[in-house]
């Protein structure tokens, strides 16, 4: 350690806990942050897992939710080289009668792709497509009194429902497909009460800003991130495990991107019997299968719109959609996976020698799940691209284990920091007014186990890093860094 005590110590180099050292060192307090592997990023992180020249996102490929964070453009990540890189289509949806639902960036093009439910969907999503970013902050944030009432009453009304039932307001396969492949981003049965929020936010990100990936790779994020973190002063030290609180330099203050499993672990008799039995009921959902492809070609898609895109949703229907997801969160292994593909190396020529391609794809099995996806997951490409499995130069397989052994964060194969039921959604990790305090208020949680969830957008540990600088600092955040 460069200091024998410092203001704050940050115990994970995720997107998250990145953002937290990076707000609180550009508040002039000294930070460390500890991570327990070589390479910072957690599950955003890009390696080369297949052959030499193939550079393949590890865990998180393509970013709606990172482009749309408040504080990554607070932060100016594109000054520390972090570039978007977005596909001529963010996602095209593949049925197998031929016909093809398209989210595409401007809602008209999608409407036409969806036939006579065009008007319907943009009936659906426009108002919040209008007031993308005042909505983006509201759902970014902690649940509290709303900004903008009348907006997010709107969004309550709908993303409360289930996505079978919404569904119904369509007419034709290819909308409820469209909806039912964005919703299962939740990793939730299709019919249960909120998955319709996951479906209704992903497309309007998709038509008000973009689907995209980062060129060079997901890496690049964090990296800039980091750079932020370090140019305002913060240490930075990996390979650096923390299993108790005993291997934390002497600090005023702690900050966790961890879920509640670790934290359990780590912080112990420091925490309430109380908030100790909390966290031990926070539940883990299911998890993912994940493989990444060195590519001879492009992947042979038989609808020439999903050449175009960014990702690719391989499931068919909203029926078959369903039973994929209802099966993994079932405990059940379906042998007709929802499958995403990513499809980075069409728009990013780093990503692959040239005139070969990367592919990325995963399908959700029950938590902790053993049995080997690959040949389901290539049996389901192959049914809407023929010819995929001659393209295959090499491929690398993380099943759950893999992956939890990878990050420990992803619990069971978990990619998502806990499981999206509708209460831990609305009150991660658990009830809680602030919740990113903890029992001991010297402790602060700001993982993706906490508000507001999943994904890259580096917000669950913004709004840590402003509760531990408000409670032990009694500072406030930089005009520049409020949101």
């Amino acid at each position: 350690m460069n200091r024998s005590s410092y203001d704050v110590v940050v115990v994970g180099a995720g997107p998250n806990g990145l953002t937290a050292a990076a707000v609180l060192s550009l508040s002039g307090l000294s930070v460390l942050v500890l991570e327990r592997n070589a390479q910072i990023g957690g599950s955003c992180r890009t390696e080369s897992l297949t052959l030499p020249g193939f550079r393949h996102d590890v865990c998180g490929a393509i970013h709606p939710m990172g482009i749309v964070s408040p504080i990554f453009r607070r932060l100016q990540l594109q000054d520390r080289g972090l570039e978007w890189m977005p596909a001529p289509i963010p996602l095209a949806h593949p049925l197998a009668d031929g016909r093809t639902a398209v989210l595409s960036r401007t809602l008209a093009e999608t409407a036409a792709s969806l036939g006579r439910d065009g008007a319907a969907w943009t009936r659906l999503v426009q108002p919040f497509v209008d007031r993308h970013e005042q909505f983006f902050a509201e759902i970014l944030r902690p649940v509290r009194v709303p900004r903008h009432p009348w907006l997010m009453s709107r969004f309550g009304r709908i993303g409360l429902d289930s996505c079978v039932r919404l569904a119904r307001r369509f007419d034709d396969a290819q909308a409820r497909a469209l909806l039912a492949g964005n919703a299962a981003h939740s990793f939730l049965p299709l019919d249960r009460a909120g998955s319709a929020a996951f479906g209704l936010v992903l497309a309007v990100a998709g038509h008000a800003v973009d689907w995209p990936c980062a060129r060079g790779g997901s890496q690049s994020i964090v990296d800039a991130v980091a750079a932020t973190a370090r140019a305002a002063g913060c240490e930075i030290h990996t390979g650096t495990e923390v299993r108790t609180l005993k291997d934390v330099p002497e600090s005023r203050a702690i900050v966790f991107d961890v879920t509640p499993r670790q934290l359990r672990a780590i912080a112990g008799e420091e925490l309430s019997a109380t908030y100790r039995r909390r966290l031990e009921r926070y539940r883990y959902g299911p998890a993912a299968f994940k493989i990444d492809y060195a590519l001879s070609a492009p992947i042979p898609w038989r609808a020439r719109e999903c050449a175009g895109a960014a990702t690719v949703h391989v499931g068919g229907t909203l029926d078959e959609i369903a039973r994929s997801e209802a099966d993994a969160y079932g405990g059940r292994v379906t042998d007709a996976p929802f499958v995403l593909v990513a499809q980075q190396s069409h728009v990013d020529d780093s990503r692959a020698p040239a005139g070969h391609h990367t592919g990325w794809a995963y399908c959700h099995v029950p938590h902790a799940c053993d049995v080997d996806m690959t040949e389901r997951i290539e049996r389901q490409i192959e049914r809407f691209a023929p010819g995929f499995r001659d393209t295959i130069l090499a491929r690398h397989v993380m099943p759950p284990r893999a992956l939890e052994s990878h990050n420990p964060n992803l619990v069971g194969g978990d990619i998502g920091g806990g499981a999206n039921s509708l209460g831990q959604v609305l009150m991660r990790p658990f009830a809680r007014w602030n919740p990113y305090t903890t029992s001991n208020p010297r402790l602060f949680l700001g993982s993706a186990s906490t508000s507001p969830g999943g994904g890259v957008h580096g917000m669950c540990g913004y709004w840590a890093a402003r509760t531990a600088l408000r409670r032990v600092f009694n500072a406030r955040l930089p005009p520049d860094l409020l949101i």
